[in-house]
């Protein structure tokens, strides 16, 4: 499986950036595509009117790690270390040039 780094090439004013992929994304091929997402696009339908379809195709997505950084002892996605996040850093900023 290749990480999910991305939702796709959207020209955007805004970018949505999240922790990490979990471990559906992959699956799925796009960014917030379980729990997470399913909890963000119900709010911004709520409040802004804007459904999944329309926010995918408006907002470019992307996240500061860039693969699945595991569950946590206990269960539950890991936050991605500090050495993870700055190992993907680069991915982020050519990202911020656009």
């Amino acid at each position: 499986m290749k990480p999910v780094v991305s939702g796709g090439p959207v020209v955007s004013k805004v970018m949505l950036v999240g922790q990490a992929p979990g471990v559906k994304e992959p699956l799925a091929g796009r960014p917030f595509a379980w729990t997470a997402g399913k909890t963000l696009f119900k709010w911004f339908a709520q409040a802004g009117g804007i459904d999944e379809a329309e926010f995918r195709r408006t907002v470019y997505m992307a996240a500061v790690c860039r693969c699945f950084p595991g569950k946590k002892e206990g269960g539950g996605d890991r936050v991605p270390a500090p050495d993870e996040i700055a190992n993907c850093s680069g991915w982020m900023k050519d990202e911020f040039k656009f």
